[in-house]
């Protein structure tokens, strides 16, 4: 097999969105028009701090990327903009301390209109991620926005062809996409030396809680604005007890585990699998059990993405009640990160190290971490600030276009699965039993929930149809086109509407 390295994969899905209007080199327009020297530094707003202090929460995205940006040599954050007050004054006093300017801001609308702001990074809600993106590529800015890239399948459609149309850099947070170590595993994988590849297994085992119920709105934190934290989506009663971060769980807002971590090796296991567009077709297998709460979401999700001749199943497990060390479960001894099968063996780890083993199991290489996982981050945010300055969006590791065709797999999943019907295991296990991979993870998923107290037989799954994707119009076609293709858009509220970019 001929090997396929990271930089020529992206370079093909680049040309592939040539048709979009991709410019190789650009000269920035608008907004910051000043032409960066080698000694200039790049100017950098954070839009959208996070919660630190949110129960289920990781400590804020924004939070956490501040000190990374602060790493790469020639970026230099002027701004900070969050709508809780409380979280932009949290962020801006350690700025105080160190005696460097930074402006505030609440409404990211006045961060666009900062002509002295080169690019932003946006770390909101995933249902602002297009609007964001969209108004900083008219404004002239370049942007480093969170995975995943999109709330639904229009809105990344739109964000690649702002990137294009206004010829600005737009890199996607899937970090994942600078690591050396993967990119050396990949390259290895596609040598041919195990045989050609023929599944790849994308898993999140990630134990969480449920968020509880509430029966009267919950009051609104007087630090925030509302109105502007909903943006684009339905400004409705907080009907759950924090606002920051359980947004993930909640259709109008969030895009579930799926979105929120099955990116993250949906997106490298795309790579392994040198797929540069969504697959032919997808089906989606879940639910929400154990929780007993008010998020929308599932918890337990099995997908299935038909790629050939080589498919993706990723298999999202929140649910941990057992108290055995095993109980959430684990594949080939991964509870986290990658399996890739080959003809001849299979790979196990992710970015932080692995290894290849034989068809029996037996260690045959070492794939240990080369030292550039625990700088992910930096790196990838150093690649954007590079091509800021290089003005060639073919050396961002993570373009757009690379974000929202992962994306597309995650919106895939979640659309299958909100389509689907409740079903016995037994309608389940018939439906499927002609793939052998999706079976086996069917079955391994329900030990694992059998092992937390939740039986299918009577906690019955959402079996989702399958749902078949034209790369070309970008758009579900076939027998449930209509219902798949009204879940890939929104109605939104004046004036946060996302702009259809021609």
């Amino acid at each position: 097999m001929k090997t396929i390295t990271r930089r020529k994969f992206l370079n093909s899905s680049i040309t592939a969105g040539l048709a979009l209007g991709m410019p190789r080199i650009v000269i920035g327009a608008g907004g910051s028009s000043r032409s960066l020297g080698p000694n200039d530094k790049v100017r950098v707003a954070v839009i959208g701090l996070g919660s630190t202090t949110a129960v289920g929460g990781v400590g804020g995205r924004g939070h956490q990327l501040i000190p990374r940006i602060r790493e790469v040599p020639g970026a230099r954050i002027v701004a900070l903009c969050d709508v809780d007050q409380a979280h932009l004054d949290r962020e801006a006093q350690p700025f105080k301390d160190r005696g460097e300017e930074v402006a505030p801001y609440r409404d990211l609308r006045r961060v666009l209109d900062d002509k002295t702001i080169d690019a932003v990074v946006i770390a909101l809600p995933n249902h602002w991620h297009a609007l964001a993106t969209v108004w900083a590529c008219q404004a002239g800015k370049d942007v480093y926005v969170e995975k995943p890239f999109s709330y639904n399948l229009w809105e990344g459609q739109q964000m690649v062809a702002a990137a294009r149309k206004y010829g600005r850099m737009v890199q996607v947070g899937t970090q994942n996409r600078s690591s050396t170590l993967l990119r050396q595993v990949f390259d290895y994988l596609h040598s041919g030396q195990i045989g050609s590849i023929r599944y790849a297994h994308a898993l999140v085992y990630r134990e969480r809680e449920g968020i509880g119920t509430v029966n009267t709105p919950t009051p609104l934190p007087d630090t925030v604005d509302y109105d502007l934290w909903c943006g684009p989506a339905p400004k409705t009663p907080l009907m759950r007890k924090q606002l920051h971060y359980e947004w993930h769980w909640f259709w109008a807002t969030g895009n579930g585990e799926m979105g929120n971590n099955g990116i993250h090796v949906i997106d490298i296991s795309r790579w392994a699998l040198g797929q540069p567009q969504p697959p032919p077709r997808a089906i989606g297998i879940g639910g929400r059990f154990a929780f007993n709460d008010c998020g929308e979401t599932a918890n337990t999700h099995i997908a299935l993405f038909d790629y050939q001749p080589a498919p993706l199943i990723c298999e999202v497990r929140n649910v941990r009640v057992s108290k055995g060390p095993d109980a959430i479960g684990k594949f080939r001894n991964q509870n986290h990160g990658l399996v890739i099968d080959c003809e001849g063996g299979y790979f196990a780890g992710e970015a932080s190290g692995g290894a290849l083993f034989d068809k029996q199991g037996k260690k045959i290489k070492d794939f240990p971490d080369d030292g550039s996982s625990k700088g992910l981050e930096t790196s990838h945010m150093s690649n954007f600030v590079a091509a800021v300055r290089s003005r060639k969006a073919g050396d961002l590791a993570a373009e757009a276009l690379q974000g929202h065709r992962s994306t597309a797999c995650c919106h895939m999943a979640n659309v299958s699965y909100r389509l689907g019907k409740q079903a016995r295991p037994e309608v389940i296990r018939e439906t499927i039993q002609a793939n052998r991979e999706l079976s086996d993870a069917f079955e391994r998923c329900r030990e694992y929930l059998r092992e937390n107290g939740v039986d299918l037989g009577a906690s019955l799954a959402a079996l989702g149809p399958w749902v078949t994707f034209d790369p070309k119009q970008e758009r579900f076609v076939n027998d449930i086109a209509d219902q798949a293709n009204a879940l890939s858009q929104r109605e939104y509220r004046k004036p946060f509407v996302v702009p259809k970019i021609t």
